[in-house]
């Protein structure tokens, strides 16, 4: 009875221990999901000799209905280690709706204005949930996550203001910049951007320097304290065009290509998908594990070893 006991514990808190602590690559590993399968099949074995000590067809009924319930938790852990997708963190643009099929809806990314956003909301139907916290959300766990992104505006030598889109970007006409590509400047790993300018046809590129990094480049001639954004400008057809290259603080302006540009640097949300097992199932065998037990009442001095 005690490896029975011992065997059906560590199933149930293997997997909630999925739950409660999702996002691990270990739990979509092979090995992993079929040793969980060969301890769910392994209770199975021993039920038989544990069924035969019980004394009277009450502890029977409920240690076979405790032990389903471990069958449930367990092939519910299986299930999201074998078919459940890996961690992911969906990003969109200001007002965009990004499609979830697998949450059953879509995620809308709330407007940002002035330096505020809201939280994404997932949409199914005319319900929405604020993802403005971790939620569990049938076979997922939704956290938000906060990113650093950049606006952007832009003026000609006359102050009129310049258009911006963003050809390769979520959103064409967003100037908010998610900065979600990388790369390496003085062997520091930063995130960049890019932008176009169709009245003055000029592609711009847009590094971001977090206030750590931005004060190590002396030459960045940043503030204590304050980020600094890079921006390099080509035409459109590649080439670096005169006094292409500038660099303003955050909530500051740079002439670059005689355009002023102004960046504003703000927070703004994303969302990490986990996959867990499902919630549902979950309780269900949870419930049976309960029920099972209420209904045997087994004293320990009725209980044989096995």
């Amino acid at each position: 009875m005690i490896v029975t006991l011992a065997l059906a514990a560590l199933i149930v808190v293997g997997v909630l221990v999925e739950a409660i602590v999702p996002g691990n690559p270990l739990y979509h590993a092979g090995w992993f999901n079929v040793l969980l399968a060969a301890l769910v099949i392994a209770l199975a074995l021993r039920m038989r000799a544990v069924l035969r000590t019980l004394a009277t067809p009450r502890a029977r009924a409920g240690a076979t209905i405790a032990a389903f319930g471990v069958a449930i938790v367990g092939f519910a852990g299986v299930a999201s280690g074998l078919l459940g997708p890996d961690a992911r963190t969906i990003v969109g643009a200001p007002g965009e709706r990004v499609r979830a099929d697998d949450l059953g809806g879509a995620l809308q990314f709330p407007l940002a204005q002035s330096g505020t956003s809201g939280a994404v909301a997932l949409v199914r139907g005319e319900r929405a949930l604020a993802i403005d916290h971790t939620r569990y959300v049938g076979a997922f766990v939704l956290r938000p996550v906060p990113r650093t992104v950049v606006e952007i505006s832009a003026s000609d030598a006359r102050d009129a203001h310049l258009t911006i889109t963003q050809p390769s970007g979520a959103a064409f006409l967003s100037p908010v910049l998610l900065m979600q590509n990388r790369q390496t400047i003085s062997n520091l790993d930063v995130p960049f951007d890019s932008f176009a300018l169709p009245a003055a046809h000029v592609v711009v590129k847009a590094v971001y320097f977090p206030p750590a990094i931005a004060a190590q480049f002396h030459n960045l001639d940043a503030p204590p304290g304050s980020s600094v954004v890079l921006f390099d400008a080509e035409n459109e057809s590649g080439a670096e065009v005169k006094n292409g290259i500038g660099a303003a603080v955050d909530g500051g302006s740079v002439t670059v290509a005689g355009l002023t540009l102004r960046p504003r640097v703000f927070t703004y949300p994303a969302v990490e998908v986990l996959a867990i097992p499902h919630v549902d199932a979950l309780l269900v065998g949870l419930l049976f594990i309960v029920g099972g037990i209420l209904t045997a009442r087994v004293r320990p001095g009725r209980m044989g070893e096995s």
